[in-house]
């Protein structure tokens, strides 16, 4: 994944914690409810990205092996 991507993943988390505080802060379960939702999904698509980046590694590292 890309540097966006990331940002793009990291600023959904954030938005998501400032969701869940103006929730908490109204009263308002459903704003708080939609931020907890933000979080867990930005969450995953991190967790995936870790997961695709540490396979290009992999790759990388058997590409090296058979070069030697």
């Amino acid at each position: 994944m890309g540097i966006g991507d990331k940002i793009n993943n990291k600023a959904e988390e954030l938005g998501g914690k400032a969701k869940e505080a103006a929730g908490q802060a109204t009263g308002d379960e459903r704003l708080e409810a939609e931020g907890q939702k933000d979080q867990a999904s930005a969450g995953l698509k991190q967790a995936g990205e870790k997961v695709k980046d540490a396979a290009a590694d992999a790759v990388e590292n058997v590409k090296d092996i058979f070069k030697k």
